[in-house]
């Protein structure tokens, strides 16, 4: 026989589920859930079930469970999860990495028809080629202003036209003739909105970033904050190279302009005096020849490794076994 619970009790086993969850997990994926079947839920549990859990609800119940959780606990960072439930949306809790089940929920998507009054969630074109419909169907096309001809007896289309832009209301025309022409154009699932993670909330598209992405936005930031250290004036390890090389660069100037003399300046000093020094000191130093560079990297790699180093080795090793 099986026992049917109150709408109290349904309520209460439902805020001790959720609250168990908070407790035990981390980390938790935020998803939509607009357009997604049952059966097609069922399936996302399954390819989940190793080390995830979805789970669904009314926003108004999930809100105050989540409210009182925190209050209870004295874990506010709980509360970061409520202004995230808005619309239809799912929470996935998971030990897993982030990204990997990102991805797998994203493989659970069903292809679904253009049904009327529907906003379009992307772009439809309807590419040109024979419909295999007959010509008593060509008024759809007139309607739409899609240009066709009639080729053996069907109708065939001639150029790629947009028939439903991205935000646009499905109309009644269009989704006649996507119908007839057996093309299913959306494609639904669970769609990750936003991550939680011990307390701190991000986009998604943070999961996307590789470590080479955030090395070239740590430089970007450390170049900023260089530029603004040296600009202001303002000591900074990242500029602190830079600070010495100009303040060695103004002390050479006055050093020049006033005749006064330190050792780094004096080499510097001789040549302003005699210009000549510099043609000296570039013949001095002879340029190699071409394929000398080469030659000589060949010499080094060819050059054998001492033979005594070799045999006191293998006399290190005989000796083991004396």
């Amino acid at each position: 026989m099986v026992v049917k619970h109150s709408k109290a009790e349904k309520k209460i086993a439902y805020d001790k589920k959720l609250c168990n969850l908070l407790d035990e997990y981390s980390q938790i994926l935020i998803v939509g859930a607009d357009n997604v079947g049952s059966n097609q839920l069922q399936n996302i549990r399954r390819g989940l079930r190793a080390e995830s859990v979805i789970l669904m609800g009314k926003n108004t119940m999930m809100k105050r469970s989540i409210r009182v959780h925190a209050e209870n606990t004295g874990n506010k960072s709980f509360l970061n999860l409520i202004p995230l439930l808005v619309g239809n949306v799912g929470l996935i809790f998971t030990k897993g990495d982030l990204k990997e089940i990102s991805e797998e929920v994203s493989k659970y998507k069903v292809g679904a028809p253009a049904r009327v009054g529907l906003i379009a969630p992307d772009d439809v074109v309807v590419p040109p080629g024979n419909t295999g419909l007959d010509p008593s169907q060509t008024s759809f096309f007139q309607v739409l202003n899609i240009p066709t001809k009639i080729n053996k007896g069907t109708v065939e289309i001639i150029t790629a036209v947009e028939l439903i832009k991205k935000g646009d209301k499905v109309g009644s025309s269009e989704s006649a003739l996507l119908s007839k022409l057996g093309v299913r154009p959306f494609s639904y699932g669970l769609i990750v909105q936003a991550v939680y993670e011990n307390g701190s909330v991000f986009s998604p598209e943070v999961l996307d970033l590789t470590e080479d992405d955030l090395a070239v936005k740590f430089l970007v930031g450390l170049s900023m904050a260089t530029s603004l250290s040296l600009e202001i004036s303002y000591p900074a390890l990242s500029a602190a190279p830079h600070m010495l090389i100009n303040g060695y660069k103004n002390a050479l100037a006055i050093a020049v302009e006033t005749e006064y003399s330190f050792p780094q300046a004096d080499e510097v000093t001789e040549y302003l005096k005699d210009p000549s020094k510099f043609a000296a000191a570039v013949s001095a130093a002879p340029a190699p020849a071409p394929g000398d560079g080469g030659a000589a990297a060949a010499n080094e790699e060819k050059k054998p490794e001492p033979v005594e180093e070799e045999e006191e080795d293998e006399d290190l090793g005989l000796s083991l076994f004396d």
